[in-house]
C-alpha cells in the first residue's frame, strides 16, 4: 500500500500505510466485537421466565424506592419549614423583626430615614456596596410605638424636648437611634469656666436642662443619693468629690499617681465606664492624661455637667459596643457600673469589649467593684483570669454601704495589665 500527502502551506503532512502490527490489532479489536454480540444474543435468548421474574423483582423494587424517597422528600421538607418557623419566632423573642413600615401608625419621618438610598454613581468599587441602609437598633422593633412618637416633628422646625423619650428608647436597646430632621433644644451656656479652671469649678443651674428630672437645681442634686458613683457628686468644693483618687478612704481607694506609676509613663489616653460627673477625666486631665466618660442622663443631667467641666461625655449605654477602633487605650476605668446584670455571658460580652479596645500592656482599672455574694466575686475573678490579665494590685475589703443602708459589703479593687498575645 502507498502514502497520501497532504500540502499544507509550505510543508507536507504524510499519512503512511498501515503496519503489520496495527493490522493486527484491527484484527483482534473486530474479533472482540463479534464475540461479545455472540455473547449478548445468547443472554437475550435465555430463559424468558427467568427473565420475567428478574423484570417484577427490579418493578418492585424500583416502586419501593420511589415511595422511599418520596417519604424522605416530606421529611426533609417538614425539617426545614421547622427550622423557619423556628428562626422566626426566635426573631419575635430577639427583637430581630425589621419593623414594618406599613403600619399606620409609624411616623412618615421613620419610613423616609429607614428607606434604603440607592448610590448615586452606583457600586462603590473599594466596599462592593449598591446601597446605603440606615443604622438603627433591632430592638427598636420592640418600641416602634415610641419610635414613632420620637420622630414625630416638623421638619425643619424645633424638636420636641423629648431626650428622656430618647434616653428610654436607649435603656431599651433601641440604640442606635435614627437621625432627625429637626433643631434640638438650645440651652444657653453663658458662665463657662476656661480649661482648665472648669474642672473644679462649680456648673451654673442655667447651663443645663432640667426638663424630664425631678431636680430643678444642683442643690438638690447634691442632697441625693444618686448611685453608688454619685453620691453629691455635683458638690466639687465642699464634698469629697475634690479628694477622690487623691486621698484614700481605705485599702480599696487607689490613687491615681500609684496607678500611673504602674503604667510606666504611657498613659496617655483612657475611657472611664459610667464615670459619675466626671471626676476620674478631670483628675487625669491634670496630669495630661485624656479620658472619655460613658454616661447615661438618669436622674441627673451627667453628659452637660461632665462637658461644662471642659471633658468629653460620651452618651452611651454599656449595651452598645463601643465605637472605638481596636487597641487604642492605654487605661480603661470601671467601678460597679461594670455590674450590668443578667447571664454571666452578658458581662463576658463586655469585658471582651473592654479587652478589645485596650492596647496589649494596658491597664484595666476595676474601682471598688460592688460584689453582691461571694458567688458574684468568684464569677468575676474566673472570668478575669480566663482574660490572662497580670495582677499589679489586687484588694478584697469591706466597705460600709455608699447607699446608706448601714451594711458592711464586699468589693474588689484591681489593677490588671493587658497580656501581650501573639
Amino acid at each position: 500500500m502507498g502514502s497520501v500527502s497532504l500540502k499544507i502551506g509550505d510543508g507536507t503532512a504524510r499519512f503512511q500505510s498501515a503496519t503489520v502490527c496495527s493490522s493486527a490489532v484491527n484484527i483482534l479489536m473486530i474479533f472482540s466485537v463479534i464475540t461479545t454480540n455472540l455473547f449478548a444474543l445468547y443472554a437475550f435468548t435465555a430463559s424468558n421466565k427467568h427473565h420475567q421474574s428478574q423484570h417484577l423483582l427490579l418493578q418492585h423494587a424500583h416502586k419501593n424506592f420511589s415511595l422511599i424517597s418520596e417519604q424522605v422528600q416530606l421529611i426533609l421538607n417538614e425539617i426545614d419549614s421547622s427550622q423557619k418557623r423556628l428562626a422566626q419566632m426566635e426573631k419575635q423573642l430577639l427583637g430581630y423583626d425589621t419593623i414594618d413600615l406599613s403600619r399606620p401608625n409609624i411616623a412618615p419621618e421613620l419610613k423616609l430615614f429607614l428607606q434604603q438610598h440607592q448610590l448615586p454613581l452606583g457600586k462603590d468599587s473599594k466596599t462592593g456596596i449598591t446601597e446605603m441602609v440606615p443604622s438603627v437598633g433591632h430592638s427598636c422593633e420592640k418600641s416602634s410605638d415610641l419610635l414613632s412618637q420620637y420622630m414625630i416633628y416638623k421638619v425643619y422646625g424645633s424638636c420636641q424636648d423629648d431626650w428622656i423619650l430618647a434616653q428610654k428608647l436607649i435603656l431599651r436597646a433601641c440604640e442606635p437611634l435614627p437621625r432627625r430632621r429637626c433643631f434640638a433644644k438650645v440651652v444657653s451656656k453663658v458662665g463657662l469656666y476656661p480649661f482648665p479652671d472648669s474642672l473644679w469649678k462649680p456648673v451654673a443651674n442655667k447651663t443645663v436642662n432640667w426638663s424630664g428630672l425631678s431636680c430643678k437645681n444642683f442643690q438638690c442634686l447634691n442632697g441625693k443619693k444618686l448611685n453608688r458613683e454619685c453620691i453629691g457628686c455635683f458638690d466639687l468644693l465642699n464634698g469629697y468629690e475634690s479628694q477622690r483618687f487623691v486621698k484614700a478612704r481605705g485599702k480599696n481607694d487607689f490613687l491615681i499617681d500609684d496607678v500611673l506609676e504602674l503604667g510606666s509613663g504611657g498613659i496617655r489616653v483612657g475611657l472611664d465606664l459610667g464615670g459619675g460627673s466626671g471626676s476620674f477625666a478631670a483628675r487625669m486631665a491634670e496630669r495630661n492624661v485624656t479620658v472619655i466618660t460613658s454616661t447615661l442622663n438618669v436622674d441627673a443631667p451627667f453628659s452637660e455637667f461632665i462637658a461644662a467641666r471642659g471633658l468629653f461625655p460620651l452618651y452611651l449605654s454599656l449595651n452598645h459596643r463601643f465605637p472605638f477602633y481596636d487597641n487604642v487605650f492605654d487605661l480603661v476605668h470601671a467601678a460597679s457600673s461594670l455590674d450590668v446584670g443578667g447571664k454571666p455571658e452578658k458581662l463576658e460580652f463586655l469585658m471582651f469589649d473592654i479587652d478589645r479596645i485596650l492596647r496589649p500592656d494596658g491597664l484595666f482599672w476595676l474601682d471598688n467593684f460592688y460584689c453582691t455574694s461571694d458567688e458574684k466575686k468568684r464569677e468575676l475573678t474566673r472570668l478575669i483570669e480566663k482574660f490572662g490579665y497580670k495582677k499589679l494590685k489586687w484588694v478584697v475589703g469591706e466597705k460600709i454601704d455608699s447607699l446608706g443602708s448601714g451594711k458592711s459589703e464586699v468589693v474588689l479593687s484591681a489593677v490588671l495589665q493587658k497580656p501581650v498575645r501573639v
